[in-house]
């Protein structure tokens, strides 16, 4: 009887095998010799620079400028979002949508 032969499979010599024995067996010893129980802490993160949701930000400066609307650009009624003119979807009665809101 003729067995089948994988010609996709990648064709490996025995000192390969062997190579790649001994590369695993580095990497558990490596491994083992890298983990310690010890965490490294750090005293000086307080957890002050977290902000939280509904934190008051009322003190706070804007960091970017604000650009007003340009002339080739709409508001979609849906996501009130500032899209440019090629992105809208339909215009009707004054209400235009863009183009991730008309799905």
């Amino acid at each position: 009887m003729v067995s089948a032969t994988d010609y996709d499979a990648p064709r490996r010599s025995a000192l390969e095998d062997e190579a790649d024995v001994q590369s695993i067996d580095a990497l558990r010893a490596a491994r083992t010799e890298a983990q310690s129980p010890i965490v490294d802490e750090d005293d000086a993160d307080t957890g002050e620079s977290i902000d939280l949701p509904g934190a008051d930000l009322s003190g706070e400066a804007l960091t970017m400028p604000v650009l007003p609307k340009l002339a080739d650009e709409f508001t979609c009624t849906s996501c009130f979002l500032i899209q440019h003119r090629s992105r809208r979807a339909s215009s009707s009665n004054a209400q235009s949508i863009c183009t991730d809101c008309a799905w």
